[in-house]
């Protein structure tokens, strides 16, 4: 399936990001999906990425946060000193990349039970963040002259 975003571009500013954004995840749908994980939000402004990372132990695991971007890697040797008769269990290198939103940063990272859990928190700063104008009642204001100086004096 192809998206075709054209029309959007041509009257849209501003939102290449995520126009690309959806074209790239709609070419890359049929990619590799190892390892598995899942995508949950715990609250309002918390997320969790779960990863099943068998076999793969924390030196073999790095995780790194961009800006916009979350890139979870796993490198694996594959010289492998057993002989197996049955390979079932995927111990293969893996590159898995996560789009964030602004202001979204990784609060904590843990590896359990062969289950790699990412914590995220969105952070918006305080200078962005909405607020309410209180509304005053009273007196009308009074309308501001602009007198020069002299003109002042002389009144």
């Amino acid at each position: 399936m192809r998206l075709d975003l054209t029309p959007y571009r041509r009257s849209t500013i501003g939102f290449d990001r995520l126009f690309d954004l959806l074209e790239n995840n709609a070419r890359g749908a049929s990619a590799e999906n190892y390892p598995p994980f899942n995508l949950e939000r715990i609250a309002d402004d918390r997320y969790r990425i779960t990863l099943a990372v068998a076999g793969f132990s924390r030196d073999e695991i790095e995780i790194t946060a961009q800006q916009n971007l979350l890139l979870v890697t796993g490198k694996k040797d594959e010289r492998g000193n057993a002989n197996f008769l049955h390979v079932g269990i995927a111990n293969r290198s893996f590159e898995r990349r996560f789009e964030l939103a602004d202001f979204v940063f990784v609060e904590d990272a843990r590896l359990n039970d062969g289950l790699l859990v990412i914590d995220l928190v969105r952070e918006v700063p305080e200078a962005m963040k909405p607020k309410t104008i209180a509304i005053k009642t009273g007196a009308p204001l009074a309308a501001v002259e602009n007198k020069t100086e002299d003109e002042a004096k002389a009144a």
